[in-house]
């Protein structure tokens, strides 16, 4: 298939077209706001230029050929980035998304995948998502931590009300690769930054149980989307089984030698929400023939194994 991959800067979709050029399965037109900073890491990653169909801006999408798909993976990279962005994440999801849309509306047979994520359904994660939650927004309350979740969400009211176009919203939860960039504010960055240090972490081992998607099930699922008989629809990304945070953290300590402390009070960074339980139990990717292969806590602890041999 040929792909053209909007947002190609973002760390998953370089591990998507990473794995799929190395399995032989796709060719790439690839567009960013940088085009030269992804051509450089196409260079360095040794990927068969004959893959590679295209490197451009965004102002060249569509301007030469036809794709097969359009994944789009322009959004937000992590919780600081997303603090940072505030309520502009609405208008540059907007943007991509309407840049995505004229194209499929001219090719109506292209398949269309957006990259949306749990938080469209909202902030209320006290459980896991079903194929029964709704979405869920304080209306009258609104703050900056519901921008993110509401642009994915608006974007997905605006990919159903076009129910004749194969445009499938698929909802990442949570996802961690061994490119990950270990001053970004997550909680696996955090723990890797003490281990590479030597330091003590400090945190609170309050309930969180998290689904980190590892990036050959999410090449995994991705396929499976844009290869199935076309459909309107959203789908939940999820592993063999989620992990918890004290159940991480004793694996990394027993496995890599992190030490952490637990504090009464921690100030964590909430930039979209406190989730105690960010996952889901909604199974309708099986019906496009997606069968996960890794669970959330072995997804981590191979690819953490790379990140610390790496380093040291």
């Amino acid at each position: 298939m040929h792909i053209a991959i909007l947002g190609a800067t973002s760390q998953i979709a370089r591990d998507f077209v990473g794995i799929s050029v190395a399995a032989g399965e796709n060719v790439f037109s690839l567009y960013a706001r940088r085009p030269d900073a992804v051509q450089r890491w196409a260079q360095l990653s040794s990927l068969d230029p004959d893959c590679i169909v295209a490197v451009g801006g965004f102002e060249s999408f569509g301007k030469r050929g036809t794709y097969d798909a359009v994944i789009n993976f322009v959004g937000v990279g992590d919780p600081a980035t997303a603090q940072q962005m505030g309520a502009s994440i609405l208008d540059i999801t907007l943007d991509f998304d309407s840049l995505a849309l004229r194209y499929v509306k001219a090719h109506p047979s292209t398949r269309y995948l957006f990259l949306s994520s749990g938080a469209a359904y909202g902030s209320d994660f006290q459980q896991p998502a079903t194929d029964q939650t709704r979405a869920s927004f304080d209306i009258n309350h609104l703050q900056a931590q519901d921008w993110y979740g509401a642009a994915k969400f608006h974007a997905e009211c605006r990919h159903r009300a076009l129910a004749d176009l194969p445009i499938v919203d698929l909802r990442v939860f949570s996802y961690f690769s061994r490119a990950q960039d270990l001053s970004a504010r997550f909680l696996i960055s955090d723990v890797l930054r003490a281990i590479r240090d030597g330091t003590v972490m400090r945190t609170s081992m309050d309930t969180l149980v998290r689904d980190f998607l590892h990036p050959t099930d999410f090449a995994r699922l991705a396929q499976a989307l844009i290869q199935a008989p076309p459909s309107n629809a959203a789908v939940d990304a999820y592993t063999l089984a989620p992990t918890t945070k004290p159940e991480l953290l004793t694996a990394m300590q027993q496995r890599f030698g992190l030490k952490y402390e637990s504090v009464q009070e921690f100030s964590a960074l909430n930039a979209t929400g406190r989730k105690s339980h960010y996952y889901s139990l909604n199974r309708r990717a099986q019906e496009f023939g997606y069968q996960p292969q890794l669970s959330s806590l072995d997804g981590v602890l191979m690819e953490a194994s790379s990140i610390l041999s790496s380093a040291s």
